[in-house]
């Protein structure tokens, strides 16, 4: 058959509804987001298969999505996501989710539903359009690479084979990283690596599909190890990424990274745990003394509910006093800054307060705000505003409510963090407390030692 490549130009509707998606993800959820070396995306009407590491359940596929600007991917995901309410599934499909059902999930019978979803993608890929794909067949909660399950590489073969091996299709490698993967006004990005053209492995496909596959998925696989956060000692992993959110921001500042900045953090990141499997290897009995009493500090700054930093910047009496004086200064803005937004957050915590998966919280969090409590709080917000005031009044209000938001949250997080130094202030001179210093003093000095030209 013969292909026609085509581009893919969005409705007006749909632009629009990305756009609004686009200001709540980027602006309200997220306190900044980045799309990286989007230069190697190839041009509209390429055959196009994206693959990426699963970190985030739908936070994923929207960092992808908010990549391009004129065109619409198609996201093939897990099926699971779609059984919730109705109205989250016609919002998955509007964004260009399609399902994929599983054996260890759905069960072996829904495979044949699969069958439909993935013809029509081969079609829409040999095409000219953009697929996007998440081989590890679920999510982690975790930064490392599950293993590649081959539907991608069987996809692309078979979009190929549709018009004899005539078209090329290119293969993207992708991931995302998040600074936190549950708070709001996080980091996220989403990083490309370079194009693979499968043109080469046409010919051992028609022989040996699965040997194809497999030499493909290892050069995809390996691009997507060299992008991402790929922390394979899951046994240690706890105290690892405990280290790398405290002590690693000194390393990230040691060696010329901005430690505030994601994507100076990943690459810091992938330095400090590569140093630290390199010091295993030279000395597996001193890094399994240094997790150990990681984690024995993990514990005991969440005992004194106080945070890591505190023993770098120890509070002094003036400064809380100065910011609990400014609490209570903004607490009359913070407490009229609640409605509507305090309920974007209270009802979605209710309705997913019985979901076993955490991972899928920051998801649906994202997905009910979009479509339902934003909307509708913020337009019962201005339609009050007009009735008791006036139009204009009301107007004007509608406008301020996303900063409100802004402003809700991190007047709260300042809350937080002066609790915790109010915590630590009252038990500077206490036993425990120091301890706990000394502890962080001697693993910091050995952790020196340990990655000295480890690097």
């Amino acid at each position: 058959m013969a292909i026609t490549k085509k581009t893919d130009i969005p409705s007006l509707l749909y632009r629009l509804f990305k756009a609004y998606v686009r200001f709540v993800h980027d602006r309200i959820y997220y306190s900044r987001t980045y799309s990286l070396q989007t230069e190697h995306i190839p041009a509209d009407g390429t055959p196009l298969l994206i693959v990426s590491n699963h970190q985030n359940c739908l936070n994923d596929p929207l960092g992808i999505l908010f990549a391009f600007h004129d065109r619409k991917p198609y996201f093939i995901t897990r099926a699971d996501v779609f059984a919730y309410h109705p109205l989250i599934r016609k919002f998955l499909h509007a964004i260009g989710l399609l399902p994929a059902f599983r054996i260890d999930y759905e069960g072996e019978a829904a495979l044949e539903k699969n069958e439909a979803t993935f013809r029509a993608s081969e079609r829409e890929l040999a095409n000219g359009r953009t697929v996007v794909m998440y081989p590890e067949s679920g999510h982690q909660d975790k930064h490392w690479l599950g293993t590649f399950s081959f539907g991608y590489t069987k996809l692309a073969f078979e979009a190929a084979e549709l018009d004899d091996f005539r078209t090329e299709i290119l293969i993207l490698p992708a991931c995302n990283h998040y600074s936190d993967y549950f708070h709001l006004q996080e980091q996220m990005l989403v990083k490309f690596g370079t194009p693979i053209s499968i043109r080469p492995y046409y010919e051992l496909y028609r022989t040996r599909p699965r040997t194809a596959q497999r030499e493909v998925n290892a050069v995809v696989r390996r691009q997507i190890e060299g992008l991402m956060l790929d922390i394979r000692d899951l046994e240690n992993y706890p105290a690892i990424d405990f280290l790398r959110n405290t002590w690693g921001r000194n390393y990230a500042l040691s060696h010329g990274y901005d430690a505030d900045k994601l994507p100076d953090r990943l690459l810091s990141d992938r330095a400090f745990v590569s140093a630290l499997q390199q010091a295993q290897t030279a000395d597996a009995e001193a890094v399994r003394s240094v997790y150990e009493d990681a984690l024995a500090l993990r514990d005991g700054i969440r005992k004194m509910k106080i945070s890591d930093d505190l023993f770098d910047r120890p509070p002094s009496r003036g400064a809380i006093l100065a910011r609990t004086g400014l609490c209570l200064l903004l607490l009359p803005a913070w407490i009229f800054s609640l409605w509507p937004n305090a309920l974007n957050l209270v009802i979605p915590a209710l309705i997913l307060r019985r979901m076993t998966d955490k991972m899928f919280y920051g998801t649906f969090l994202l997905a009910i705000s979009v479509l339902f409590t934003i909307p509708v709080l913020y337009a019962l917000t201005f339609a009050l505003a007009w009735m008791y005031v006036n139009l204009w009044v009301a107007l004007a209000y509608l406008a301020t409510l996303p900063f409100l938001a802004l402003f809700a949250w991190h007047y709260w997080m300042f809350s937080v963090r002066t609790l915790r130094a109010w915590r630590y202030r009252a038990r500077m001179k206490t036993d425990a407390l120091r301890m706990l210093q000394a502890l962080r003093t001697d693993i910091h000095h050995r952790l020196d030692r340990l990655l000295k030209n480890k690097s």
